[in-house]
């Protein structure tokens, strides 16, 4: 059977964005020696992607202790570093709660911080809905862009019916499909990508990004369907094989050579998904 969403015309084929996630809320240097942590490390990363090719920055920042932390100093000080040492690559701060903040602490970090793009969880906002309007009226004043992160097809069922209240405004539509967070073992494969682009109806720019050795394979599935990419360390240390990447740029130039000759956007050329 014909998979419907596999895009089969050149006409209409797109290139696949591609943002790196390198650190993450959880993994630490124990996991892998070149996990980047420290904003001198995060920036120094942030470089050698984009060289690799990658066009975006998924940003987490940790506290002195090395936690995952929203602070928004942090994020502005890295943000200004970020700007003069990669001025071509785009930005975005994660909002993820990590099991350690509630939805005040989130809405005070884009409060404090207004950021260019940030990605917001659906599932998170929902532990306190009375919130949820603030949070994305916030973003619309502020001209924050959002990208919503969808675990599951109940968080996309969730996001269209916030759609629909006008809690999410309007052009809030890009998300990002994550694969395989609460799968057993955190272990994603391609097959799953079908299912959220159906509960997804065809609702606005996507992006994916997939836990586990899969995570390359998911992606190729993803640009094969017009998706934009998210890769790198937040989300799998290991290639297909089973040997450890040897950092974020080597995974980020592994997937553009596997997606090729579905090439990447050159970073320079185009800044957003």
């Amino acid at each position: 059977m014909t998979d419907p969403y596999i895009m089969t015309d050149p006409q209409i084929m797109t290139d696949p964005y591609i943002m790196v996630a390198p650190t993450g809320a959880r993994r630490r240097k124990s996991d892998h020696p070149a996990l980047p942590v420290t904003m001198a490390e995060i920036i120094d990363t942030a470089a050698a992607c984009h060289a690799a090719g990658a066009a975006g920055l998924h940003l987490h920042v940790r506290d002195g202790e090395g936690r995952h932390c929203l602070d928004a100093g942090r994020y502005a000080e890295t943000l200004s570093e970020l700007q003069l040492r990669v001025p071509q690559m785009r930005a975005q701060i994660t909002t993820e709660a990590a099991g350690l903040f509630d939805v005040p602490a989130q809405l005070a970090c884009l409060n404090a911080l207004r950021p260019d793009w940030a990605s917001i969880s659906v599932r998170e906002i929902a532990r306190d809905p009375d919130l949820a309007d603030r949070v994305y009226g916030l973003c619309a004043e502020t001209g924050t862009e959002v990208q919503h992160i969808l675990y599951d097809a109940e968080d996309a069922a969730l996001l269209r019916a916030w759609q629909a209240r006008g809690i999410v405004r309007q052009g809030q539509s890009s998300v990002l499909f994550v694969l395989g967070r609460y799968a057993v073992g955190q272990q994603s494969e391609p097959g799953q990508l079908t299912p959220m682009l159906s509960a997804h109806r065809g609702g606005g720019p996507w992006m994916l990004c997939a836990f586990g050795p899969q995570e390359h394979a998911c992606l190729q599935a993803a640009a094969a369907r017009g998706g934009d990419l998210r890769v790198g360390f937040e989300n799998s240390l290991f290639a297909a094989d089973g040997v450890m990447h040897a950092d974020n740029a080597a995974s980020v130039r592994t997937l553009i050579a596997e997606i090729d000759p579905i090439d990447p956007i050159d970073p320079i050329e185009r800044t957003s998904p």
